[in-house]
């Protein structure tokens, strides 16, 4: 038994079970690391550990030097942040994602005409249902995931439409040290193959899977910034861990997807028009819950060039 388990919660006395109850181990800040306010806005926090409303910002006006650096170490320490009534256009989106670094251009979204390359807009009404409904981290079949993504609601659903994001530090720390000792130093191959091969002809995945060759990343990625540790599996794009069998493989991803699940490791969102969320896409997952339909939900989405996990 772990540390963390035998301290903070206790497993289910139910055989071949892996569920534990009590309180768990909630780290928002990277060790070491001491709580300090933020000056140039209010941080209006959603839940203990991850996600966190940003009041006092407006996306129209320039982001200074000063404000960015704060913006950034709140992004680090809240994972996701929210930005409600921000009236911007879909190139303000894009300047204020571009603070960040160079934008990625999605290989397997079209790109609506009169818009940037880099826009990508999720439109979703009564001839077509979302389908984000799954827990993933954005592009991990890249071989530098994005770095993180700017999303804005252009239109929402009179109910329902929620997004989740799972801090998977969080989902790491909590882990098993059996657990944590068994994967620290795998690796799993991530392809776009499952999720994205429906949308092409057999000669145009032919084409994709040799421009995007699986790629192997670490199972537990260090945070490049923060040098935490981070569960970065997703079922979404990964399909097997390096060196096992394919039923062990399959058994430990399960377990390692399952983490994401945990309310105690989540923000859940409600949307209005108009607001923007900013992510970390190397310390989170999220997942767009899909039910509205037949009403329409309609966001762009830009996201940032990361580089190779390690």
């Amino acid at each position: 038994m772990s540390e963390i388990n035998t301290h903070y919660s206790r497993p289910l006395k139910f055989e071949n079970r892996e569920d534990y109850v009590g309180p768990r181990i909630l780290r928002r800040l990277p060790e070491g690391v001491e709580e300090r306010p933020y000056l140039l806005f209010e941080v209006r926090p959603l839940s203990p550990i991850i996600g966190a409303e940003i009041i006092g910002v407006d996306l129209r006006e320039p982001i200074t030097p000063e404000l960015q650096a704060e913006l950034n170490r709140a992004l680090l320490e809240w994972k996701v942040l929210f930005f409600r009534n921000q009236k911007i256009t879909s190139e303000q989106q894009r300047a204020f994602a571009r603070l960040w670094g160079e934008l990625e251009v999605h290989p397997f979204f079209p790109i609506e005409e009169g818009q940037s390359k880099e826009i990508v807009r999720f439109s979703r009404d009564h001839k077509q249902g979302g389908y984000e409904n799954i827990w993933h981290a954005d592009v991990t079949f890249r071989a530098n995931p994005a770095k993180a993504a700017v999303l804005r609601l252009i239109e929402v659903p009179p109910i329902g439409g929620d997004t989740l994001w799972a801090d998977m530090g969080a989902a790491y720390d909590n882990l098993p040290d059996e657990i944590k000792e068994r994967i620290d130093n795998l690796t799993a191959i991530h392809d776009f193959t499952p999720s994205f091969s429906h949308l092409m002809t057999p000669e145009e995945l032919a084409i994709k899977q040799k421009e995007f060759p699986p790629v192997e990343h670490p199972v537990v990625r260090t945070h490049p910034e923060t040098g935490r540790k981070t569960l970065f599996v997703n079922p979404s794009f990964t399909t097997r861990i390096v060196g096992l069998e394919p039923e062990e493989s399959e058994q430990l991803l399960q377990y390692l997807f399952r983490q994401a699940h945990i309310p105690e490791y989540q923000v859940r969102f409600h949307w209005e028009k108009d607001t923007v969320a900013f992510w970390d896409n190397r310390a989170t997952q999220h997942y767009a819950v899909s039910d509205y339909y037949p009403h329409p939900r309609k966001a762009e989405r830009v996201a940032i060039v990361g580089d190779r996990p390690f």
